[in-house]
């Protein structure tokens, strides 16, 4: 857990060596269900980092060793990551199937916490894929549940995928989606969460980039993107490089 904590606070170097510290304990240790959750943690981290080979390896062994022992919340979540990541590597119809037949596993369990996390993964797929009515409904259920809860570890991110499908409408609403944007950033920077923040500014900029606000929008992502002192090689920090540079 520490893993994805060090990620969200924007040290996804030092959130890797957390993860693979604690794989090598939980194959030392050979107990099956630490084994399995933590083979999943590793993978909801690779997923974050967006390194989809990665997050597939360890989503497909936690979900055999969960399967083989009969863990029925890491089979349910661990088909949702698989199909996630299969689906984000263009892995075809049946890594769809795979991933709806999890989610709607773990909306049988009485385990909101399972059903905000599987909600967001499938909205992501839905952004990738283009389908804007889809992951609308599916942030709006995650935002829900989310703002319900009280627990916003995944909200910053929720607003800020609501403002991209907002923008994929066939009308885009580009004055709502800013507004999601700037959401995403308030409840990033409440949380000091900077991977969120580095995700919701790099939206948000572009956005601006795209309605002639270069100056505004270079002088919101650079300071965020200049707090960062590793992971560079991520794709998200590479991605707010890549605007960085496009609006000096």
């Amino acid at each position: 857990m520490m893993a994805l904590v060090l990620w969200m606070l924007g040290y996804p170097d030092q959130a890797v060596q957390r993860s693979q510290e604690a794989l090598t304990l939980a194959h030392a240790l050979a107990h099956p269900y630490s084994l399995a959750y933590t083979l999943f943690v590793s993978a909801v981290l690779r997923r974050y980092r967006r390194e989809w080979q990665m997050a597939q390896a360890h989503a497909e062994a936690a979900l055999a060793l969960a399967t083989e022992h009969g863990f029925a919340r890491y089979v349910a979540l661990g088909a949702v990551l698989q199909g996630v990541v299969r689906a984000m590597q263009a892995q075809g119809e049946t890594s769809m199937a795979q991933m709806c037949q999890g989610l709607a596993a773990v909306r049988g369990m009485d385990q909101t916490e399972l059903q905000r996390s599987s909600l967001i993964m499938r909205a992501e797929v839905a952004e990738h894929a283009g389908e804007v009515e889809e992951g609308l409904a599916l942030v709006a259920e995650a935002l829900r549940a989310l703002e319900a809860n009280g627990q916003g570890d995944l909200l910053a991110e929720a607003y800020r995928l609501k403002g991209a499908f907002l923008l994929r409408q066939p009308v885009p609403d580009a004055s709502a989606a800013e507004a999601c944007f700037q959401w995403a950033l308030d409840v990033a920077r409440r949380q000091q969460a900077k991977a969120w923040e580095l995700r919701a500014a790099t939206s948000l900029a572009r956005l601006w980039q795209q309605h002639g606000k270069r100056t505004a929008a270079y002088e919101l992502l650079a300071p965020v993107y200049g707090w960062f002192t590793e992971g560079f090689d991520t794709a998200d920090l590479q991605e707010a490089k890549a605007l960085l540079d496009a609006l000096a």
